[in-house]
């Protein structure tokens, strides 16, 4: 049987931890934690969001090894509306990282949220 995406954000077998744009921002600020978009290159490209680390999540799970080091970092997932930043948590921390939360809400509320940290 085929799932839909949201049938398969269903079935993930753990709680992924969602939080706000605003609140990734505000606890990136005090924990140095990292913001990371999963979006494809070309995504970002037409529409870049300062302040975050792009990785795109086809090969998220590669490149997490190299640039976070440490399991407790904490990360922050966001892409353009909030599936794609589900699977990628599951990932990681399937991967073992201990800190991870998706980010639940739309590309401008992103955008609007690291824009504020100027």
């Amino acid at each position: 049987m085929l799932l839909t995406i949201s049938q398969r954000l269903e079935r993930i077998p753990y709680p992924i931890r969602t939080v706000t744009a605003e609140e990734a921002n505000t606890e990136c600020q005090q924990n140095g934690g990292d913001i990371i978009d999963v979006r494809e290159a070309a995504e970002r490209e037409n529409d870049p969001i300062d302040g975050s680390i792009h990785i795109p999540r086809g090969v998220l799970e590669m490149q997490a090894l190299e640039k976070f080091k440490q399991a407790e970092q904490p990360l922050y997932i966001h892409c353009a509306s909030g599936a794609r930043a589900q699977l990628a948590a599951e990932q990681l921390i399937a991967m073992g990282y201990q800190n991870v939360s998706a980010i639940s809400c739309a590309l401008p509320a992103v955008k609007d949220a690291l824009n504020q940290q100027g």
